[in-house]
């Protein structure tokens, strides 16, 4: 018996006293049950993201044709082209040390939520129509009730349709940049740590606090960014990827910009299409922050909740 015994247990390390050997403590200080811990991993991201950015930014400094738009847009000059410039910059950044994560990590760039299988597919042209029907819905309840008028054209003949196209492309980058950095590689890995949803409310809240640098963006705006957020992350839960997202994002900052013309997160733009006005009270209209800041566009989000849950319900376990 005593034989039998010594072998059971001989693939079990003990020290001399019996008992199997604590943990050192900077072992337990670093790696936990998934690899290296997830606030040492996303430490080395966000390093690597300023690094990249930084990078990123010298080499567009470099270039005088992209630097006198950039330059423009650092300065709240917010034009078409100098959206795309800027956006490139940091999504590259974003991107680029997810990739370099994932090499570390030795997972698949696409489980950070942008498998690019999926690219431009379904999911993100069903986004597309989500978020222009949803921005249109908001728009018409202000303008219902008289608080929106769509004024005249500011621009005309080949213009409609370049300025169209560039603020498509850019906030397509808008999308992605976003997306990705706030419910992309973080969200991943904050939720290894502590939980899917723990995670989305942390980085929803650290989302809006970003929007509230915008100069026209105040407590209310921010709020509904929070809120709006939460459906993205919602997406991300119910499809597996951010396309979704990524398509209803790009088409409601579109359509909001650039069709009608009214600000965006309390910016406002050169280049949009008419000279549209808000008129009416500020819970109606958002005011400065614009429609995001309505009480319509809270309302809306709530169908967006619904409908959502409803053509996507969580999956059984």
């Amino acid at each position: 018996m005593d034989s039998m015994s010594s072998v059971g247990d001989s693939n079990v390390p003990q020290s001399a006293t019996g008992q199997q050997p604590e943990k050192p403590f900077l072992g337990i200080v670093f790696i936990g049950p998934n690899g290296l811990r997830a606030g040492w991993r996303l430490s080395i991201y966000i390093t690597l993201v300023v690094v990249l950015g930084y990078l990123a930014v010298q080499a567009i400094r470099h270039i005088p044709a992209l630097d006198r738009y950039f330059s423009g847009a650092q300065r709240g000059e917010l034009a078409p082209v100098g959206l795309i410039v800027t956006e490139i910059t940091v999504a590259f950044a974003v991107l680029a040390a997810a990739w370099i994560m994932s090499l570390i990590e030795k997972r698949p760039f696409g489980v950070y939520g942008m498998p690019l299988s999926q690219a431009l597919g379904k999911r993100f042209w069903e986004g597309m129509l989500w978020g222009i029907v949803t921005i249109s819905l908001v728009i018409g309840l202000i303008a219902a009730v008289g608080a929106y008028s769509f004024g005249s054209l500011a621009l005309a003949g080949s213009a409609i349709f370049r300025n169209a196209v560039l603020w498509l492309i850019g906030f397509f980058l808008v999308g992605v940049f976003e997306e990705f950095a706030f419910r992309g590689y973080m969200q991943y890995t904050l939720a290894s740590g502590i939980g899917f949803w723990p995670a989305a409310a942390i980085l929803s809240s650290l989302f809006a606090a970003v929007h509230l640098n915008n100069p026209g963006e105040g407590i209310v705006g921010a709020l509904s960014v929070v809120v709006i957020a939460i459906f993205f992350c919602l997406t991300l839960r119910r499809t597996g990827d951010l396309w979704f997202a990524m398509g209803l994002h790009c088409s409601f900052d579109w359509g909001e910009t650039y069709l009608y013309s009214v600000p965006n997160s309390g910016t406002t733009t050169a280049g949009a299409l008419s000279h549209s006005s808000l008129h009416g009270a500020r819970w109606i209209t958002g005011g400065a922050v614009g429609p995001e800041g309505s009480i319509f566009c809270f309302l809306c989000v709530a169908l967006l909740f619904l409908l959502f849950h409803l053509k996507y319900p969580p999956k059984r376990a």
